[in-house]
C-alpha cells in the first residue's frame, strides 16, 4: 500500500549539512506516520525522527534534537529530514518508514510496516 524512496544521501565534512527526501507512492486516501531510521555499520537500527499525518507533531532521538528537522508535504507525499552541523556519528544508512497508526509518533522499528530502501550519510572528520 505504501512505498518509500529515499535520496538525498552522500558525504559531507563534519559541520555541514544535507537534506534527505522519503518520496511515497500511496494508495489515496490512505494516511501515515513517517519515521526515519539509521544503520550505522554493526549497529542495530535506530529511531531519529518521527512526525504525524497532519506535520503538527514531531519526535527526536535526543542525539539529534535542535540539529535535525523532520518535516512532510502531504499534498505531494513527501517527507524531508533536514540535517544540519552534523557529526562523524552521524555516519549510517537513513531509513524512511510508515506507519498507517498516523495518530502516534511511533519510535519502535516494529511500528513501522513499509520501509525504504536507505541512503547512506558519511561524514568526514
Amino acid at each position: 500500500q505504501v512505498q518509500l524512496v529515499e535520496s538525498g544521501g552522500g558525504l559531507v565534512q563534519a559541520g555541514g549539512s544535507l537534506n534527505l527526501s522519503c518520496a511515497a507512492s500511496v494508495r489515496t486516501g490512505l494516511r501515515y506516520t513517517i519515521g526515519w531510521f539509521r544503520q550505522a555499520p554493526g549497529k542495530e537500527r535506530e529511531f531519529v525522527a518521527a512526525i504525524t499525518w497532519t506535520g503538527g507533531n514531531t519526535r527526536y532521538t535526543d542525539s539529534v534534537e535542535g540539529r535535525f528537522a523532520i518535516s512532510r508535504v502531504n499534498a505531494k507525499n513527501t517527507a524531508s529530514l533536514q540535517m544540519n552541523n552534523l557529526r562523524p556519528e552521524d555516519t549510517a544508512v537513513y531509513y524512511c518508514a510508515a506507519s498507517l497508526n498516523w495518530t502516534k509518533l511511533w519510535a519502535t522499528k516494529t511500528s513501522y510496516t513499509y520501509w525504504g530502501q536507505g541512503t547512506q550519510v558519511t561524514v568526514s572528520s
